[in-house]
């Protein structure tokens, strides 16, 4: 009986000592895995301590010698953009005031015009007299303008430019070239190298073909 039993036993003692067997490699690989792991831990560590290292002595003089040259240029620019500034105010600071004295002249245009056009005064000494001393203040005060680098725009018969003329109408002309400038409304004046005032002016166009037509008919009309 003793002897059965021990036959008995030994088959299930073989089983589990071939499971334990088993299970032992699956454990040291799996310590194995983790060694692994930390060692790549500790060599990435390390390679990022490696890559993150401190700027040399000299690698700290060349960035604040850079800044320091970064500032002083921004400094330059701030001085010159004031001193542009300052100029500006000091040569242009009466613009405004210049451009309402403009009106001065337009009411002598405009009072000379109508004396002109008052039918009791035509042909008279006294509308001579007062048409001389108009043109007087006029002469003074365009004098005035030119010591103080107000000029007037000259522009009867030349080509309409943006930048100094404003178009109001436009005149049938075929003896001018298109959009020649051949009236002047209102005088324009310039502040030495700005533009206080458009000149306001009448342009020339050519007459259009339909117009010539209805003109010939009319005349042809005429001299029946």
């Amino acid at each position: 009986m003793e002897k059965e039993e021990n036959q008995n036993n030994t088959p299930t003692d073989e089983n589990q000592n071939l499971e334990k067997e088993t299970e032992k490699p699956e454990e040291s690989s799996a310590e194995e895995n983790k060694q692994a792991t930390n060692q790549e831990t500790q060599a990435t560590s390390q390679e990022t301590k490696e890559e993150i290292k401190e700027p040399t002595p000299d690698e700290k003089i060349a960035e604040l010698e850079d800044k320091l040259a970064r500032t002083f240029a921004e400094m330059e620019n701030q001085r010159r953009r004031f001193e542009k500034e300052k100029e500006d105010a000091f040569e242009y600071g009466g613009f405004s005031f210049a451009k309402e004295a403009l009106n001065l002249v337009d009411n002598l245009d405009r009072s000379k015009h109508v004396l002109e056009s008052d039918d009791s005064l035509k042909e008279t000494e006294a509308l001579k007299k007062i048409l001389e001393h108009l043109d007087i203040i006029k002469k003074n005060l365009i004098s005035i303008f030119e010591k103080n680098n107000i000029k007037p725009i000259d522009c009867l018969n030349k080509k309409l430019d943006p930048n100094f003329h404003q178009a109001m109408m436009e005149i049938e002309d075929d003896t001018k070239e298109a959009g020649t400038i051949v009236q002047e409304i209102q005088k324009g004046f310039t502040i030495k190298d700005r533009l206080l005032r458009p000149s306001l002016v009448g342009v020339s166009k050519k007459v259009t073909k339909k117009e010539e037509k209805t003109e010939q008919n009319q005349e042809n009309s005429g001299d029946k």
